[in-house]
């Protein structure tokens, strides 16, 4: 007895998962091996000074409060470039998408496959990501496992909200833009590095808005343990309706751009 046929989602994924086995070498200093440069840099060497003039933050060493900072955003900016440009080649340069439509794989289905599999690729960095900062000493409860998931529910409130941005551009004009005004403020001003509460009064709540905040103050609960049930369920709330409205946003936006 033939075996059922996988969902056409799921054919999606595989496709980009197939392209990714021949290419992956491209992203592994972006969505690796930068992140671990960062780390060691501003966690191991920055936070030894940061540690021996403050003594903690938050009640933290310096480097076990900036690792899941920067898990969360690292997984945040891995998304968002992947989101963008990818997109435009899939529509306007390749038309790869075009190509996946003329089959029984349904718009909906291609930009499902797309943020599934961008949130795959997010998970397993993130899971390498993890394990070296563990052994630098940067994760200091067994909760951190959950930082994986955590720092992956991040990177698909992004990629699911951008992507349907991004399909609907004849031109990637705005991408630029969009980096280095949008995703670079987050990174820096979203509790990576210090907390929120060190803004000015009149930025705090602007912070606490952006949802790379809810996947930082998530992924720091996780690798510290010290993030309340009551809180988890919040943060995990706000990235799950971001994702959820952006998916439905997103499904007519492909269906518009790949069928018209």
């Amino acid at each position: 007895m033939a075996a059922p046929a996988a969902p056409p989602l799921l054919r999606v994924v595989e496709r980009e998962a197939q392209v990714f086995r021949h290419l992956w070498r491209g992203s592994v200093f972006s969505s690796v091996l930068t992140p671990l440069l960062f780390l060691g840099a501003m966690g191991v060497g920055l936070g030894g000074l940061i540690d021996e003039r403050s003594g903690d933050v938050n009640g933290f060493d310096y480097l076990v409060f900036v690792t899941p900072g920067l898990m969360a955003a690292s997984a945040m900016q891995t998304a968002a470039g992947e989101s963008l440009w990818p997109v435009m080649a899939g529509t306007k340069w390749i038309r790869t998408f075009h190509a996946m439509v003329a089959t029984p794989v349904t718009p909906a289905d291609v930009y499902g496959g797309f943020v599934v599999w961008r949130a795959l690729h997010v998970a397993g960095a993130s899971a390498l990501f993890l394990v070296v900062a563990a052994l630098l000493g940067g994760v200091v409860s067994w909760w951190g496992l959950l930082a994986v998931p955590a720092a992956t529910l991040c990177a698909a409130a992004f990629c699911a909200g951008l992507s349907a941005f991004a399909v609907g551009r004849e031109t990637d004009q705005a991408f630029p833009i969009i980096m280095r005004l949008g995703i670079v403020p987050l990174f820096l001003f979203s509790g990576t590095f210090f907390p929120v509460e060190q803004l000015p009064d009149a930025l705090e709540p602007l912070a606490v808005l952006s949802p790379l905040w809810h996947g930082v103050e998530l992924t720091r609960g996780a690798t510290t343990g010290s993030l309340g049930a009551t809180e988890a369920l919040v943060h995990t709330t706000v990235l799950a309706a971001i994702i959820a409205v952006a998916w439905r946003i997103g499904t007519r936006a492909f269906d518009r751009r790949l069928t018209a």
